[in-house]
């Protein structure tokens, strides 16, 4: 039986499929763009000014300053590039550090975007924020962070490293799984957060075994996309806190992050949403959510500790603490010794623990 629920579409506009970059220019005409300020990270730029060169008069300059955590202070010097250049809408091209920024110039300046994913990260469909200052990364939901305009591009993600989009990857399987025991949810997102989970867990291994393997390629961003979506649409719960809080505090790249952490998560509030761990591991076509997680990342040779990724041992505590301030809504309720528990099996790389059924208690 379908109880009574609130699905909201959020307005954004998507151009999907291959040789879909050659869309931006009309795209931006279509926003009302005059001028188009390109953003990237530094490892980017090169692909930035060749977009650039194809905008034509549209292309107002690059900032190719953008670093992961979206920095205050790295949001200021992109502020002022965007004044100077006269831009009047931003063209985000790269993964989640830098469409990031792009969202941190339009809740301050109300810039339209343009967001061109290369990875699989999915902050491009979501009304979310993350921002970093002083070594504390706080998140807020407000439509004026939300991209106008998406265009996803299976040629540029052929170049993306089997390395890479495997935590990419996984990362995005992080919000639908989330999503599918949101206390928001809505069984047409649980509909696209299955469906997203399954592309994803299909096309990993194969772009892992053929890196030029175009029909997985497409499936993984196909699975992103709807990933993506349930990111913006509900809630977030213990695997996107922990994952905030261990990246903002200990300066951790984002997708290794949520890769490491997300099957220690599942395992954590199992007791607390049965079908949703049913639904996940019948994506994954693993007998448990949580060990097929874990089973996915360690076939697809993605790191499996916080220790190997820059987690100091001694932060484990503060992260326990930091994890509870501010905590957000979780099926499973929020015990701060075992949630230490679980950062520092995450921290040596073990495999997920159970929580046992007598820990369960109606959700808060």
């Amino acid at each position: 039986m379908i109880a009574n629920f609130t699905f909201e579409t959020l307005p954004c506009r998507v151009v999907f499929g291959s040789g879909t970059l050659s869309a931006a220019a009309a795209e931006i005409e279509r926003l009302g763009g005059k001028r188009a300020l390109v953003l990237t990270t530094p490892p980017q730029e090169d692909r930035g000014r060749r977009l650039g060169a194809a905008l034509g008069p549209l292309f107002a300059g690059i900032f190719p300053g953008a670093v992961m955590h979206t920095p205050v202070e790295v949001t200021e010097r992109a502020l002022a590039a965007l004044k100077e250049s006269g831009a009047d809408c931003v063209v985000a091209l790269g993964g989640g550090s830098t469409i990031g920024l792009g969202k941190a110039l339009a809740l301050r300046t109300g810039v339209n975007q343009l967001c061109i994913p290369t990875t699989y990260a999915g902050s491009e469909m979501t009304p979310i924020l993350g921002e970093t200052k002083d070594g504390l990364k706080t998140t807020l939901r407000n439509l004026a962070v939300l991209p106008e305009t998406v265009i996803y591009d299976v040629d540029l993600t052929l170049s993306l490293p089997p390395r890479l989009a495997a935590t990419s990857g996984i990362n995005a399987i992080a919000h639908a799984a989330e999503a599918l025991y949101a206390r928001d949810g809505n069984p047409v997102i649980a509909l696209m957060a299955e469906e997203g989970i399954r592309a994803l867990a299909g096309a990993l291994p194969a772009i892992a075994a053929n890196p030029g393997d175009r029909e997985a390629r497409t499936a993984a961003l196909y699975g992103a996309w709807l990933c993506a979506v349930c990111l913006g649409a509900v809630g977030m719960s213990l695997h996107h806190k922990l994952c905030h809080t261990l990246g903002g505090a200990f300066d951790l790249p984002h997708a290794e992050t949520h890769t490491i952490i997300l099957p220690h998560a599942m395992a954590y509030n199992a007791p607390g949403a049965p079908e949703a761990m049913t639904r996940i591991a019948r994506a994954l076509g693993a007998d448990n959510a949580a060990q097929g997680l874990y089973d996915l990342a360690r076939r697809l040779n993605a790191k499996l500790a916080l220790r190997d990724i820059g987690m100091p041992e001694a932060g484990i505590d503060r992260a326990a603490e930091l994890a509870m301030t501010n905590a957000y809504w979780n099926p499973h309720p929020l015990e701060r010794d075992a949630i230490r528990d679980l950062i520092a099996r995450a921290y040596a790389g073990e495999a997920p623990v159970p929580q046992p059924p007598e820990r369960s208690s109606p959700p808060r």
